[in-house]
């Protein structure tokens, strides 16, 4: 079984801790912060168990150019991409009032840190854990300085290959041992047939010593689940108030009736995955007393007779005997007295019968 971490305080992950969830508010607030507290407070009351931001220091984050680029989308809220981005992004107070309502109403609160500045004011803001978004996941020198941060870590792994998660793995494992990774995929939405879940289990099996979870984009909530179906101990998922809003990952995203509905599929899914141990149940039995079939006697049967095969049928019997599974066993056994033909073999009538135990 994986280790478990403690990715907040008081609050693990791993092993058979319950799935963390993580409500990805992003930058789907539209740069309003009422907005985004409402979004905090739908988060908390849909029963996620993180409200998360994404945090950049747009002159560490993009160059000038790229902050100068033209931005004709419909998505825009400026002539550049700068300018878009400038309207999305809060300050340094206004998150830490948002960390601070955060508090208040008692859901854990992170961000992403988009770039190295970013993580530097997230360090100061105490936030409990660090998300490492998948762009920086081949940022080996933002990864090292992250992981000496000494916080848990959350590392996307969308646009990387198996190869880079390995390099990731061995950079920050020496450094700081309390990481998870998230299978993802970057597109938005994401088609299902992108979402490849069984890299959940290959990265189970090449980094078992660390919680794995899944990030997804995709729309609805069925993919999430099989995730956590799959052992994700951490699911992400982007949230919004209205996918028709403006803004490119709202129509990826959860509504609050959706979140709503993931939070409690989790919760089954993970009451459903109940033990490894096969054996009858309590809840079973009164199926097994209706309907448990027992040993009886395909022929009339004299006393003192060797039982043979073709003596002997299944059937549901009354009153019970011997179960199925013990038919070839009773072959070669002599009865005490006469049975009747269709009667239920009791053990009281099979000589020196030993029952024997189930394992």
């Amino acid at each position: 079984m994986p280790r478990e971490i403690e990715l907040c305080p008081g609050r693990r992950v791993g092993g058979d801790q319950p799935c963390f969830i993580i409500a990805e508010i992003g930058q789907n607030h539209q740069g309003d912060l009422d907005i985004a507290k409402r979004m905090i407070r739908m988060a908390k009351e849909c029963g996620a168990d993180c409200a998360k931001f994404q945090k950049s220091e747009l002159e560490y984050k993009f160059n000038k150019k790229a902050l100068e680029r033209p931005y004709t989308s419909k998505h825009s809220w400026g002539k550049t991409y700068g300018e878009h981005k400038r309207h999305l992004e809060f300050s340094h107070d206004q998150y830490r009032e948002l960390k601070k309502y955060a508090e208040e109403i008692g859901i854990f609160f992170t961000a992403s840190g988009m770039d190295e500045m970013a993580v530097e004011f997230l360090h100061e803001l105490d936030v409990p854990f660090f998300k490492v978004g998948s762009g920086d996941t081949n940022n080996f020198p933002y990864l090292e300085k992250t992981a000496k941060k000494g916080r848990p870590m959350v590392i996307s792994s969308g646009m990387q290959s198996m190869n880079t998660m390995h390099q990731v793995y061995q950079i920050v494992k020496p450094i700081n041992p309390n990481f998870c990774f998230l299978q993802c995929t970057s597109a938005y939405p994401l088609q299902p047939e992108d979402v490849n879940l069984r890299v959940i289990s290959a990265y189970q099996s090449a980094f078992p010593d660390i919680p794995i979870g899944y990030s997804g984009h995709e729309t609805g909530i069925a993919i999430s689940v099989a995730a956590v179906a799959m052992g994700a101990k951490v699911v992400e998922r982007h949230v919004t108030l209205d996918k028709t809003w403006k803004g490119s990952d709202h129509q990826a995203s959860l509504e609050p009736d959706e979140l709503v509905e993931l939070v409690k599929a989790i919760r089954t899914v993970e009451k459903a995955m109940g033990s490894p141990i096969k054996q009858l149940l309590p809840c079973e039995m009164a199926c097994n007393e209706k309907l448990g079939k027992s040993v009886v006697a395909k022929v009339a049967i004299p006393e003192g007779a060797i039982l043979t095969l073709d003596m002997l049928t299944v059937k549901v019997g009354e009153p019970k005997g011997f179960s199925p599974e013990s038919i070839f066993d009773l072959v070669g056994q002599k009865v005490k007295k006469s049975i009747e033909e269709d009667e239920t073999i009791t053990e009281q009538v099979v000589e020196n019968h030993v029952k024997k135990v189930k394992c």
